[in-house]
C-alpha cells in the first residue's frame, strides 16, 4: 500500500499536515514518511525540533485509525486528541532539513471507548531518531468533546 493522497488518511491541513505518504498501514501498524522542507512551519535554522517528533507520531497514528476506519466501512479521516506521552528518547537535536523520516506506529492498546496506546519511532537512513510510547484519544462524536472544551 503507497498513499500519495495524504488528505484521504489524515485530518490535518495547510502547514501543520506534517506527512507526505503512507508506505503500510494494516490492523496493528502503519507506517507514513515526512521530507524535511526548509519552508516546514517548525523549521528553525535548517531543524525542526525533536520534539515535533511527537507529532509525526501522532499524524501518523492518524492515519492507522484513518485504515481501520475503512477497513470498517467508515469514510474520511475523523478528529483524535493526543492524550500524552511517555518515555519520548531521543537521538540528536533535530531532524534536518532535506531528510526523510520515517515514522512507524504500532498498536499495542486499542479500547472499545476510544482511547489508544502506541509504540512510535522515527528513523532517518535506518539510524533511530526518536522513540515514544503515545496515548490518543478517538472520541465517538469529535465536535462534542471540542464544544464541551470550549465552554470550559
Amino acid at each position: 500500500m503507497l498513499v500519495e493522497d495524504i488528505d484521504q488518511w489524515i485530518p490535518q491541513r495547510g502547514a501543520m499536515q506534517l506527512l507526505h505518504r503512507v508506505l503500510e498501514a494494516d490492523e496493528d501498524h502503519a507506517v507514513a514518511e515526512a521530507l524535511i522542507g526548509a519552508d516546514g512551519l517548525f523549521v528553525r535554522d535548517g531543524v525542526v525540533p525533536v520534539w515535533i517528533g511527537i507529532e509525526y507520531m501522532a499524524q501518523t497514528i492518524a492515519a492507522w485509525a484513518s485504515a481501520r476506519g475503512r477497513r470498517r466501512g467508515g469514510g474520511s479521516p475523523r478528529l483524535g486528541l493526543l492524550l500524552g506521552t511517555r518515555r519520548y528518547t531521543a537521538h540528536g537535536e533535530g531532524f534536518a532539513c532535506g531528510a526523510l523520516l520515517r515514522i512507524e506506529v504500532r498498536c499495542e492498546l486499542c479500547g472499545d471507548n476510544g482511547l489508544g496506546l502506541f509504540e512510535c519511532d522515527i528513523s532517518v537512513d535506518g539510524q533511530p531518531m526518536a522513540s515514544a510510547t503515545v496515548s490518543v484519544f478517538e472520541p465517538a462524536n469529535a465536535g462534542d468533546v471540542l464544544a464541551m472544551g470550549a465552554t470550559a
